[in-house]
């Protein structure tokens, strides 16, 4: 690592602590379309968040339903599954304006399900139209808020390993993986069921909360 990614580093750091004076970063897990919600996305990421940084977590999620006025109390959310399913009029309301008053969402295929990503990019399509899902490069700067990430790896590399998200005022809000970013290996009871998933996701998702805590 290079001088430079340091000085960064301790710049997110003391960013970070500012946070953490204003008191401990609660993130929700989302319940939607009915009964549909993540019951293998690990939370380990929070704790790891705790290590590194000077930001302070809750190490574990809070369900929250996404027709409810809680989900406004939540910097960031996560959404993922492993089956189709649609969206209300009321949770559609909801995302879009808790995305355009700040709050982000991190979204990944449970075990590269197709069935939920193709659910998934129908409705942000029907939630931003054009301005939907494109392709993070790696020089973004969610790839080296915490750590330096030059590649996904993958656990089965038979595709491209990608992030997508969706920009709001030029500020991304939305990031999504359609392979798994669910870290299962620190889930008890959880795999990734033959399907596919990113293995170094643990710090993909460090990088993802201190982005959208600090940008």
């Amino acid at each position: 690592m290079n001088r430079t990614f340091f000085i960064g580093l301790a710049a997110v750091w003391l960013a970070a602590a500012a946070q953490a004076k204003e008191g401990v970063v609660q993130c929700a897990n989302l319940i939607y379309g009915g009964t549909h919600t993540s019951r293998c996305f690990s939370d380990e990421f929070l704790s790891a968040i705790q290590r590194d940084t000077a930001i302070a977590t809750e190490r574990r999620f809070k369900s929250v339903k996404l027709a409810s006025e809680d989900l406004f109390n939540f910097p960031f959310v996560i959404i993922t599954g492993e089956a189709d399913f649609h969206f209300t009029a009321k949770e559609r309301d909801h995302l879009k304006k808790y995305l355009q008053s700040g709050g982000f969402l991190l979204a990944s295929a449970g075990c590269s399900n197709k069935d939920w990503d193709r659910a998934f990019r129908r409705e942000m399509k029907t939630l931003f139209g054009d301005n939907d899902l494109k392709k993070i490069e790696m020089e973004h700067p969610i790839f080296r808020t915490v750590h330096a990430i030059k590649d996904l790896k993958l656990q089965h590399p038979t595709a491209e390993a990608r992030l997508e998200g969706i920009e709001v005022d030029g500020k991304l809000v939305v990031v999504y993986s359609p392979h798994g970013l669910n870290d299962t290996g620190h889930t008890e009871g959880c795999c990734c069921c033959g399907g596919n998933e990113i293995v170094n996701s643990l710090q993909v998702n460090v990088n993802i909360l201190v982005y959208a805590l600090l940008y």
